[in-house]
């Protein structure tokens, strides 16, 4: 007897291990990361993970400290705020 479903997309060598949840948070994952970003510098969308956290531009060679899978994340994003001086939601 052959397959019976072809598995394509990132977690094709995974089988039927792991789980289907785990299998479909690891193909959200590597969707986002591999996806192109714009550049903080250029704003071309050219960037590229070199390792965890390591985010550099193909145009310009700007290297940049960010996120493990994403090169912004949503503390990075309020840390640029407040250093702006810009306003801070407060709950009440």
């Amino acid at each position: 007897m052959g397959k019976r479903v072809k598995k394509i997309g990132p977690t094709r060598g995974f089988g039927a291990r792991y789980g289907s949840t785990v299998r479909k948070r690891y193909i959200d994952i590597l969707v986002k990361m591999r996806k192109p970003h714009p550049c903080p510098q250029c704003g071309f969308r050219r960037v590229k993970r070199q390792s965890v956290g390591v985010w550099r531009c193909r145009k310009c060679g700007f290297t940049f400290a960010g996120g493990a899978y994403i090169p912004t994340t949503k503390l990075g994003i309020v840390s640029r705020r407040a250093a702006k001086g810009g306003q801070i939601e407060e709950k009440t």
